[in-house]
């Protein structure tokens, strides 16, 4: 089996201007990045999706956050898988727990987006995660389940998928998961995917953390066999992001 390359997707979310995302991009092109360890995509707001293209170094990946279901159409406000390749583009963020949960999409729609974004070519960044609630009531497991289902429902090539572990709790609130929490989950969602995909799915395909990752957890977090490597939100606008990429390193 080979081994399954690190995977660092850096979430802007709705951050940035220009001038501060070029400072950002100038130093993540500067830096001694240990690429040969890792793959590096950045998630740009979509309005920034072709200048992070534009000035990224072509070794580092660009990522829309969302997508809709659909290549063209009346849907005001939306974007489709075809606008974000015509940037230049190759991922999007799909299913992020601040899409579920401010923005109301469901199960359905996410796995719709999946299916579709596939189709048109994107790789996908497919986001599944628990509440606070809900991890405290002991049904961590049951929910992360049924989110991987209905991906997984869409999924037409699983070499095309990256699968982000988010406990929603952890998400920007300072509060990581144990690396013993992470690598919990991220084994029970290896042996979904070996009892209802296919042992070379469960083998191959990469499932990484989000939740509060730093320059100062990181490390133990990615010695964990199962976490393959993290979704970064407000840390990836830090310079303690080049840290993360390299935490293998």
């Amino acid at each position: 089996m080979a081994a399954r390359s690190f995977f660092v997707g850096g979430n802007w979310k709705m951050n940035g201007t220009k001038e501060s995302l070029g400072d950002l991009i100038t130093g993540l092109n500067t830096a001694s990045l240990f690429v040969c360890f890792s793959e590096v995509v950045c998630a740009a707001p979509s309005i920034y999706l072709d200048f992070a293209r534009s000035n990224l170094d072509p070794k580092i990946g660009v990522a829309a956050q969302n997508c809709y279901k659909v290549a063209k159409g009346a849907f005001t406000g939306e974007i489709s898988p075809a606008m974000i390749k015509d940037c230049g583009a190759d991922w999007v963020v799909l299913g992020h727990s601040e899409r579920r949960h401010v923005f109301g999409e469901s199960d359905e729609l996410i796995g719709q987006k999946v299916a579709h974004a596939l189709e048109s070519g994107l790789g996908v960044i497919a986001c599944i995660g628990e509440k606070l609630e809900e991890r405290e009531a002991g049904s961590t497991e049951e929910v992360v389940y049924a989110q991987t289902q209905v991906i997984a429902e869409n999924v037409t090539d699983w070499g095309k998928v990256v699968l982000a572990y988010e406990p929603v709790w952890a998400i920007g609130t300072g509060k990581t998961a144990t690396p013993e929490q992470a690598q919990e989950v991220h084994e029970k969602l290896r042996a979904w995917l070996r009892a209802n995909v296919s042992d070379d799915v469960a083998d191959t395909v990469r499932i990484i953390y989000g939740g509060s990752v730093t320059g100062a957890n990181c490390r133990e977090l990615a010695s964990q066999g199962d976490v393959d490597g993290f979704l970064v939100g407000g840390a990836s606008l830090k310079p303690e992001f080049i840290d993360i990429i390299n935490a293998r390193a």
